[in-house]
């Protein structure tokens, strides 16, 4: 890896790498299992493939299972590059290079929200509606409509980074190559001092606290909310 080209955590490498995987393969499926139950918005010539449903829902679980920790890690060791106090004033600077790096936060976070409200609508589904061929329930709306908030989501998130860093920012979260201090064996200590660091923030009130907070009681209630029904 070149000198010159942009570094990425390894942590940070590593979780949006797998989430990224798990959620491209879920959109995927996604459209699949829209085009195999549904299809009243136009079709394609996919295979009818009825397993494609599970398929999508062990996908949409992977990435479920990863997104805490990715939202964690952005919230914190990340948070620099989520939306700040002054994003309002510094948007106002249409133009200028700052504008550009704080649109490109705003996008980064947009995009950890799409995919919390893809994640809890998708759980909120049965997964015998559309087999059944229950097209009309609210949930199954709300998460065809979230996956549609997702892709632009995903799309402005990569345009803006190609923005802000051009292709070698973009390629830079897929190299493997560490340093030293990125090493898992030191992971442990970083993850000590976060813990430290997150009791003297306690006391802070935040955007960013209440967005973390918004995102993680939201994947808790996906859990939770379909154990109760």
């Amino acid at each position: 890896m070149k000198s010159s080209s942009p570094y990425q955590p390894f942590l940070l490498r590593l979780l949006h790498g797998f989430t990224s995987l798990f959620l491209l393969a879920a959109m995927v499926t996604a459209f699949w299992t829209y085009d195999t139950y549904d299809g009243r918005w136009g079709k394609t010539a996919l295979p009818h493939f009825i397993e494609i449903e599970s398929i999508h829902g062990t996908f949409g679980l992977y990435t479920l299972l990863m997104f805490p920790l990715l939202v964690l890690y952005a919230f914190h060791r990340g948070q620099k590059r989520l939306i700040q106090p002054d994003t309002l004033t510094r948007l106002t600077q249409v133009g200028h290079p700052i504008w550009w790096y704080t649109f490109n936060r705003v996008t980064n976070t947009l995009a950890l929200l799409a995919l919390t409200f893809a994640l809890f609508s998708g759980k909120m589904m049965d997964d015998q509606w559309l087999p059944r061929g229950e097209l009309n329930h609210f949930w199954y709306y709300a998460h065809l409509v979230s996956w549609m908030v997702m892709i632009f989501a995903i799309a402005f998130h990569l345009l803006m980074n190609a923005r802000v860093g051009g292709s070698s920012l973009l390629l830079s979260m897929w190299h493997w190559k560490y340093r030293l201090k990125d090493s898992p064996r030191f992971w442990w200590f970083h993850f000590s001092q976060w813990r430290t660091n997150l009791e003297l923030d306690k006391m802070r009130f935040s955007l960013l606290n209440i967005l973390e907070a918004i995102i993680l009681i939201s994947i808790i209630s996906a859990w939770l909310i379909p154990l109760l029904k």
